[in-house]
Parts: C-alpha cells; structure tokens; sequence
C-alpha cells in the first residue's frame, strides 16, 4: 500500500492511496496525519472502501507529488558503521569510528519546516561543500509510545519512505568542533518520498535478524556514485524506534531516518577515504536521485545559493561577576 499527497495544477492537496497509476483520496476527507493515527489495520480498511466504491482519483502522471507527510518531528540517526568512518575524515579531520558509536543508536532532530517533496529544488545556504545523504526513513503510525522494547516499537512502524539530508559540510564541520549541533549545515532541507510504502510490504525482504536487505543507490546527473544494502545498518528499525522511545515519547507523524548508507551514501565519505573533492561537491543545476528497493524514486535539484545577512563573531566579554553601576547622565 502506497500513501501520498499532491497536487493538481497548484489546487488544494490531495491525500490518499496511490493505486495502480492513479492517487485516490482517502475516503471520508481524511489526511495522512489522520490514517497515520488511525494505524496500519485501520488504513487497510480505508484502502478496501476506497476501492470498493471506486473513487475517481486522477491520473499518476498529472499530479505533482508532495512530500507525503507533514512530519510531526524528524530524528536522524547515524546507524551505517561504513559511512561514519569515511565521513569522520571529511568532516572531523580524522577517519574513526569512535567507541561510544557501538553502545547506542546516536540520533539528532532536524527541522520539520523545511522539507521538500519529489522534484522540488533545493535553495542552499551559500556553501563550498554541499551535500545529499541518502537514506531510508522510518514513519511512526497508531498512537506510538513512551520506554518502547523493540518488539513494541516494531509494531509503531506504519511504513517506509526515502529521505534526502541534504549537508553543507563545510558548516557542518565548524559547529561540530563546538561539539554541538548539526544545525545551520543540516537544517535548510530534507527531501522525503516519492510516497509511504506500508511496513507489510517489506515482510520478504526482513532477514534473519529482522534487518531490511533492500537495495539503495543514488545518483548525480545520472552517474552512479553509491549503492548500499539496507541491512548494513548496526541496529534493525525497530531498535531506533525503541531508543528513540527512551525517557521520551513517538507518535504519529515522527520521521526517523536511518543515517546515511555506506559506500558512497554521500559525497563526504567518499571524500574522507580519497583524501580530495572527488567527485565534486554539489552544484546549482546539479539533480541528486535516490532509488530504494520496495519504495522507488526520490529526485531533487539544486538551486541557486541563498545568501544571508552577516552576524558579527562573539564578542570578548569581561567575565565579571557583578553588575557595573551605571552612572547618572
């Protein structure tokens, strides 16, 4: 079962199941916020009525297909060892996989208000080392939940989408040296799509060890730069879902991406293992897409850069600890 949103020559969004080659609207007016809430039995349900009484829809070809949720909250983890020790020399100076990676599935939250849907182009913050990572995202359905084991947190999984993380490594790698963020180098787009593919639909490809052995590759101006086997990542889904879960809360609508594949997920790894810009950072009219085995294309385009009034660096203050009188004019 395929869910997405569209729309039609700039109208309203639509929202519903993509069926054969045509988008149909959920029955009863509903949004995905709605079918996600409602869990994956309930739009099973949705997706029998809207059959059974034949809606209309529109053609696939002549809607333009928009990120399929609006997500309530984006964590993105780091979960491919291979990509971690290629990207560390990029970004940090230094190839490693530091110890601390192996003790937990690490995650930062990204912004919901800046993502994009198949096709839209990206409008970067001025930078010399832009970006894309390719990834699949987990989408949270039901009513989630709080200190989730794993086999709980499997049954939260409404489905599966590709995400783009778009990076300007450059920003990226001088807020890290605070050992703080990503933020400004992460925050200015994430692409999800083409659709949400339900988590039934991937059964067959779980392996032994509950992993997704599906196929990812990405490319740039259609030369192929990665490809990646899903089930590289050091943890399932269901454990990402669960940690996530940890002293805190999942719900409807969360986004949790898988972190970047290996063996060339992103532009930065591969720069850390050869040492140089090789191949070039992104561009403005450069097109990034990601095919995922079970789910489709996800394509996006780079736009011109975005430049931004300059702040002045901080200022050296004196470390006093007591207010200075004021004198009277």
């Amino acid at each position: 079962m395929r869910i997405a949103r569209w729309t039609i020559d700039g109208s309203a969004v639509g929202e519903g199941f993509v069926i054969g080659e045509r988008v149909v609207p959920f029955p009863d007016a509903l949004t995905v916020r709605d079918v996600l809430a409602g869990g994956l039995a309930e739009a099973h349900r949705l997706l029998a009525r809207a059959e059974d009484e034949g809606a209309g829809g529109a053609a696939l070809a002549d809607v333009r297909l928009l990120a399929p949720l609006v997500p309530a909250a984006i964590r993105d983890f780091v979960a491919f060892e291979e990509h971690v020790e290629g990207v560390s020399a990029s970004v940090d100076g230094k190839s490693e996989v530091v110890p601390e990676w192996y003790q937990a599935p690490t995650f930062y939250f990204t912004n919901p208000h800046t993502v994009l849907g198949p096709g839209e182009v990206l409008r970067p913050p001025v930078s010399s080392r832009l970006d894309f990572e390719l990834e699949v995202a987990a989408v949270i359905g039901g009513s989630g939940g709080a200190n989730l084991s794993a086999e709980e947190a499997a049954g939260t999984i409404f489905g599966y989408t590709i995400m783009n993380d778009w990076s300007a490594r450059d920003l990226q790698s001088r807020e890290m040296r605070v050992r703080l963020g990503p933020a400004k180098g992460k925050d200015f787009g994430t692409s999800l799509g083409p659709w949400i593919v339900t988590a039934d639909e991937f059964e067959p490809y779980l392996d032994d060890d509950g992993f997704l052995a599906i196929e990812a590759e990405v490319f740039v101006n259609d030369e192929r730069i990665g490809h990646d086997l899903v089930s590289n990542m050091g943890w399932p889904f269901p454990e990402l879902v669960a940690y996530a879960s940890r002293n805190s809360r999942v719900v409807a609508g969360d986004v949790l991406g898988s972190g970047t594949t290996g063996n060339g997920g992103c532009l930065a790894e591969l720069w850390g293992r050869r040492g140089e810009f090789t191949p070039p950072p992104l561009a403005d009219g450069d097109t990034v897409r990601m095919v995922v085995e079970g789910i489709g294309a996800l394509v996006g385009s780079v736009g011109a850069a975005v430049p931004v009034p300059e702040l002045p660096a901080a200022r050296v203050r004196s470390r006093s600890r007591s207010r200075q009188e004021r004198v009277a004019p």
